[in-house]
């Protein structure tokens, strides 16, 4: 099974937060893992070099409305995502130093704000 050039315990990592809200799915997009619920997006992640050389790997999902001036002021780990940031999603740099705890809750609103409103209730049960 392909990593996409991240290292496999930041992938299997990154597929167990996303993979368990219900109906839940992967699907490559654009050479790397997207993570959907009916066929919406929810959260994405991807690896590159940076300038120097270093792998870089980003994940970036939908903030709460408002959220993302905040999550953004708070600078690295997160920034600003090319293409997406415009609708209000937020990207955060995965590495050693990760907080998982925090990545399943920033997944799990992004999930809330994507998923049909009735399936998202299901997570209060």
């Amino acid at each position: 099974m392909s990593s996409y050039g991240m290292p496999p315990e930041t992938y299997a990592a990154v597929q167990r937060v996303c993979l368990a809200f219900p109906e839940a799915v992967e699907k490559e997009t654009w050479g790397h893992p997207t993570f959907r619920v009916r066929n919406k997006m929810f959260a994405a992640c991807g690896s590159s070099e940076n300038d120097a050389g270093e792998l870089r790997v980003t994940m970036t999902m939908k903030a709460e409305p408002g959220e993302q001036d905040s999550l953004i002021a708070e600078g690295y780990p997160f920034f600003y995502p090319k293409y997406v940031g415009s609708k209000g999603w937020i990207g955060i740099h995965l590495t050693t130093d990760t907080d998982w705890d925090e990545i399943a809750e920033l997944v799990e609103e992004s999930y809330r704000v994507i998923a049909p409103k009735t399936l998202a209730r299901t997570l209060d049960d």
